[in-house]
């Protein structure tokens, strides 16, 4: 069983810059391809970044435009991985619970339904 426990949402001001982490915990997970989403209040859930077990990284240009970036950093035993979200210049919009997904593919995952484990979510609230 794989679990994911996201922290570092809060409030801050416009401009500002915060790092989200989440820590997934499972035999595997290091191998898995993961993700961030983010979903607003009265919106659908969005895609704002996803990886695969080696780093490389996808982004929601259209959410984000390159202010935000994902990494992560494997256990050698690949029963642990922490997964980041570094987002600087923040907007009022990008206001929302941001969660972390995983799912045990090695090549990257973009869709949604495709994750299989998902967190309880950190709310990030920027104000202008």
């Amino acid at each position: 069983q794989v679990q994911l426990v996201e922290s570092g949402g809060r409030s801050v001001q416009a401009g500002a810059s915060l790092r989200l982490a989440c820590v997934g915990s499972g035999r595997g997970v290091g191998r898995f391809a993961m993700g961030w989403f983010r979903q607003a209040l009265g919106k659908d859930r969005e895609l704002v970044a996803a990886t695969n077990y080696l780093g490389a990284a996808r982004y929601n240009h259209g959410a984000v435009k390159g202010r935000f970036t994902i990494s992560r950093d494997n256990a050698r035993d690949n029963a642990r991985t922490t997964l980041y979200l570094q987002m600087d210049s923040l907007k009022s919009e990008d206001t929302a619970m941001y969660y972390c997904a995983a799912s045990p593919s090695i090549t990257m995952v973009t869709s949604m339904n495709e994750y299989e484990y998902w967190g309880q979510g950190t709310q990030v609230t920027v104000s202008s």
